[in-house]
């Protein structure tokens, strides 16, 4: 799907939480997570829920501490969950933070994009019978 890279913007989600840009995040719809430096995310005052275990592409397992923040990307912008990123570890914009965005890849323009309606299940509402 051709890579490409994105400044994307990180924000705490307390109400006026302070916000800080991570240029060259990788779009990576093969990451199910965003990854972002861990001082990045301490220095926002976003602190670590739990430990998660990844695969990596070259098949070495690791764990990574993740946590909530808001997530901002061409325009737009949804809370989700975030990697803390160690030393070495690739900075990235995953697919659920592109879903929670509703924003899609477009590999000849190497952009993001909006992904259009989203699709959901309705069914009516009758009430008590």
């Amino acid at each position: 799907m051709g890579l490409f890279r994105t400044t994307i913007e990180i924000g705490s989600l307390e109400a006026g939480g302070a916000r800080h840009a991570v240029p060259d995040a990788l779009v990576d719809t093969g990451s199910e997570y965003t990854w972002v430096p861990r001082h990045v995310l301490e220095e926002l005052g976003i602190t670590a829920r739990r430990k998660q275990a990844f695969v990596v592409a070259d098949g070495r397992r690791l764990e990574r501490d993740i946590g909530y923040a808001l997530v901002r990307a061409a325009g737009t912008e949804a809370p989700d969950l975030v990697v803390f990123a160690e030393p070495g570890d690739m900075i990235l914009l995953g697919v659920h933070s592109l879903e929670g965005m509703n924003l899609t890849v477009d590999p000849v323009r190497k952009a993001l994009v909006p992904a259009g309606p989203v699709i959901a299940a309705v069914t009516a509402w009758r009430g008590a019978a």
